[in-house]
């Protein structure tokens, strides 16, 4: 954010990438909303949020204490003291969880969500634990997240996330027991090809009926930044 936000991370491990970023700007968060940020890891995207949007309340979900010790000090580091937190929970964990620290259901505007998306059948997974755990997912976590974010949503709170395009069929799957009015942002690594990732934004109870709108490319022809990802990237 060419700057703007300043993130401590481990040297090894899983690192902050494009996607993170692009989540953050897909989350149609407004002043006086309270956000969570589902797997925030070292809160990369959460703190995006709070960056570009004021007056949101940001609240970092990261299961991995180390990681959550660390968002904590990134939300330090970033000035955001008075609008954001970091707890440490399972994101698949008991409701009753999540109210013991203070995350209580029903009470969130929006939720944003990077959830480990790669099959571990087809995936030749990382020997670095916490690199394994934020890329390879169980065969129900996706479900267990969508279903996390539903009950801390309130009746008009909407849930974005990002996954891998050749997966968006799981999303639509996940998203249907509780979702609704469903739009789908195609991402684009290259011009002419496949897309490689969905940004997917719902509603929760909504009704309106899917929209896939056009896509984002992330690179030209040539493999140079389109200035598109540039100003969601940078800006």
């Amino acid at each position: 954010l060419g700057g703007r936000l300043r993130l401590k991370q481990k040297r090894k491990g899983h690192r902050v990438g494009h996607d993170a970023i692009l989540l953050a700007a897909a989350t149609d968060a407004v002043p006086g909303d309270l956000v969570a940020d589902l797997g925030a890891g070292v809160g990369a995207a959460g703190l995006a949020v709070a960056s570009r949007v004021p007056g949101v309340n940001v609240t970092l979900v990261e299961i991995d204490p180390e990681l959550s010790a660390i968002a904590a000090e990134n939300i330090a580091r970033n000035g955001f003291a008075e609008r954001a937190r970091a707890v440490t929970l399972d994101v698949s964990g008991a409701a009753g969880e999540f109210s013991a620290a203070g995350v209580t259901p029903g009470s969130y505007d929006r939720v944003l969500m990077n959830p480990p998306f790669n099959d571990a059948a087809r995936t030749n997974a990382s020997p670095d634990v916490s690199r394994r755990m934020a890329h390879v997912a169980s065969p129900h976590l996706l479900a267990q997240w969508v279903d996390a974010a539903s009950r801390l949503l309130h009746s008009a709170g909407t849930l974005t996330m990002i996954w891998r395009a050749d997966a968006l069929a799981e999303v639509l799957k996940a998203l249907e027991p509780s979702f609704g009015s469903i739009v789908v942002l195609p991402v684009h690594g290259r011009a002419g090809q496949p897309a490689i990732r969905v940004i997917v934004r719902a509603s929760k109870g909504g009704r309106a009926p899917l929209a896939v709108i056009p896509g984002l490319l992330l690179n030209d022809a040539a493999g140079k930044p389109t200035a598109e990802a540039e100003e969601i990237l940078r800006a």
